[in-house]
């Protein structure tokens, strides 16, 4: 791939449309994007849901480009894009067993092909502590370290199994924060004693499992690293890939998200992405962001011989992703 390719293949990216329109051209013509999110905003029903997705993934095949990353959340429950006639499920709470995680990973990714998409954001694997009035109730698993670990993993299995990229989130966990971070940057003093203990109890069974991507949060853990969020943060990206031994794909919460779009310039947000050792950065939200870090990227690749084999070994992990589930 030449430098713009390789710059572009770090975004994931959201527009405003239900079709291929002028602006989701643009994106993958100009800044030649891996991956594109969609939203409640750009589904209506299942026959223009796989029109735009075949159509998507035909333009990016015409400019010469791999196919795309399709992703989108639909945890079930209060986080689900897709809506009747699409099966409504309950999410993480009514997930009791294995036998549960498999019919849901089986509906799901049969209804996730169908409409074209191979990548889900789910499942959450976030530990809420008991009586703790966390942001992820509702949306997370019942139970402790232990059970979130167990049943994640079976979901994560099951889904990959059935050919959709499973997504676990939000590393290294967010379950005791009760601040939302698309509107605020939350902190947790948590210290890493008890991270490891709790939190990043079902991570590891999602490195064992093989997940395609961990999407990490925007959350500053003040332990781990006192400046930056974990979502750019060299020292949670070493965490996972070097102490953890993942190998799959590392990536952002939107970058749009108040947690750090009120905290830092986009600019520092992305050069900081790209030194962190992230693969993926996510941009969900249509306006001068996305070609602001596409340029950014592109720039850095450019100039800095060390970012240039970091943007190759992260490219390079998202083709093995998309050829594990049989893109060519």
């Amino acid at each position: 791939m030449n430098i713009e390719d390789l710059a572009g293949q770090r975004l994931m990216v959201g527009y405003d449309g239900t079709t291929l329109n002028d602006q989701l051209r643009e994106y993958i013509r100009e800044y030649r994007v891996g991956g594109l999110i969609f939203f409640a905003r750009n589904l209506i029903e299942p026959k223009q849901i796989e029109q735009l997705c075949r159509d998507s993934q035909a333009y990016a095949k015409d400019q010469g480009l791999p196919p795309l990353l399709i992703a989108v959340d639909q945890e079930g429950g209060p986080v689900a894009r897709l809506k009747p006639p699409y099966t409504q499920f309950a999410g993480n709470p009514g997930i009791k067993s294995e036998e549960d995680a498999k019919e849901y990973a089986r509906v799901m990714a049969k209804e996730l092909l169908e409409a074209g998409f191979n990548m889900n954001m789910a499942p959450v694997m976030d530990v809420v502590p008991p009586d703790f009035d966390s942001i992820m109730i509702g949306r997370a698993f019942e139970g402790g370290p232990d059970e979130v670990a167990r049943l994640g993993g079976y979901v994560i299995q099951y889904l990959q199994e059935y050919g959709v990229l499973a997504v676990a989130k939000h590393f290294p966990g967010i379950g005791r924060t009760t601040l939302d971070s698309h509107l605020e940057l939350p902190y947790s003093h948590a210290p890493r004693a008890q991270l490891e203990a709790e939190d990043l109890v079902p991570f590891r069974e999602a490195v064992r499992k093989q997940a395609s991507g961990v999407m990490f949060s925007h959350i500053l853990y003040t332990d781990l690293d006192p400046d930056w969020p974990a979502s750019i943060s060299p020292a949670v990206v070493s965490l996972l890939r070097d102490d953890m031994g993942y190998e799959g794909v590392i990536m952002t919460d939107d970058l749009d998200m108040g947690a750090v779009a009120k905290q830092f310039p986009i600019e520092t947000v992305v050069e900081q992405f790209m030194r962190s050792g992230s693969d993926l950065a996510l941009i969900c939200h249509p306006g001068p962001n996305i070609k602001t870090a596409f340029n950014i990227i592109r720039k850095g690749l450019e100039s800095d011989s060390t970012l240039l084999e970091m943007g190759r070994a992260s490219v390079q992990r998202m083709l093995a992703a998309k050829q594990g589930i049989g893109l060519p």
